[in-house]
C-alpha cells in the first residue's frame, strides 16, 4: 500500500471513530430519556382504587399542630389536594380556588405538601392561605396514596387528590397534568366518576 492510500485509510478510520462517538454522545441521553418516560408512564395508574381503605396517617400542619386522618374525615368527606407545593403557584392558587366551594357540599380541603414548613408557609402568606397545609416530609402519605411520580415528577406529587369519605373509603383519585384546575372542571370529574 502506497503512503498516499495508508493516509487515507487513516483519516476514513478517524473519521468514522469520530461519527461513532458523536451517535453514541446524541443516542445515550435520548435512550435515557425513552427509559425514564416509560417508567414515568407506566407509573401514571395508581394502584390505590375507589371503594379502596383510605391509608391512615398524622401529620404536622402549618399552623404547628398535629392531624389525623380520622380527625379530617371526623365531620365528612375530605379531599386530600397532593400538589408540589413552593414553585407551584398554580398550586397555592388551587386552594381558594376550590375550598369554599367543596365547604358548601360538605366536603373539607386537605391540601398536603412534601416540603417543609419553612418553606410552604410563607407561600401560603403570600397567597392570602389560612387553611393549614399538611407536610409530608418524608413523603410517606404522599406514596401511600399512590401521589408520588405522576406525570414526571419522580420525587413528590404533581397534582393529585384523592376523596376520601367518613368511613376511611376511597371514593375518588384524580391526576391532573396541568397545574391549576378551575372548580367547575374539578367537580365535573368528581360528580361522573364519585358521586
Amino acid at each position: 500500500m502506497t503512503r498516499t492510500a495508508k493516509q487515507m485509510s487513516t483519516g476514513t478510520h478517524s473519521t468514522r471513530e469520530r461519527r461513532t462517538l458523536l451517535w453514541a454522545a446524541f443516542l445515550l441521553p435520548l435512550t435515557v430519556l425513552v427509559v425514564a418516560v416509560a417508567v414515568n408512564v407506566g407509573r401514571e395508574v395508581p394502584t390505590l382504587e375507589p371503594g379502596s381503605r383510605a391509608p391512615a396517617f398524622a401529620l404536622p400542619m402549618t399552623n404547628g399542630g398535629m392531624i389525623t386522618l380520622s380527625d379530617l374525615i371526623a365531620e365528612g368527606d375530605a379531599l386530600l389536594y397532593f400538589s408540589m407545593g413552593p414553585g407551584c403557584d398554580g398550586c397555592f392558587i388551587q386552594i381558594p380556588e376550590i375550598e369554599s366551594p367543596l365547604a358548601d357540599l360538605g366536603i373539607r380541603l386537605v391540601p398536603i405538601m412534601v416540603d417543609p414548613s419553612s418553606m410552604v408557609e410563607p407561600q401560603a402568606r403570600r397567597f392570602g392561605i389560612e387553611t393549614p397545609i399538611l407536610i409530608d416530609s418524608d413523603r410517606s402519605v404522599s406514596e401511600a396514596y399512590d401521589m408520588v411520580g405522576i406525570y414526571g415528577h419522580s420525587d413528590r406529587p404533581s397534582h393529585s387528590f384523592a376523596l376520601v369519605d367518613s368511613n376511611a373509603r376511597i371514593k375518588w383519585i384524580g391526576h391532573f397534568a396541568e397545574m391549576f384546575v378551575p372548580f367547575d372542571a374539578l367537580w365535573e370529574h368528581i360528580d361522573e366518576e364519585a358521586l
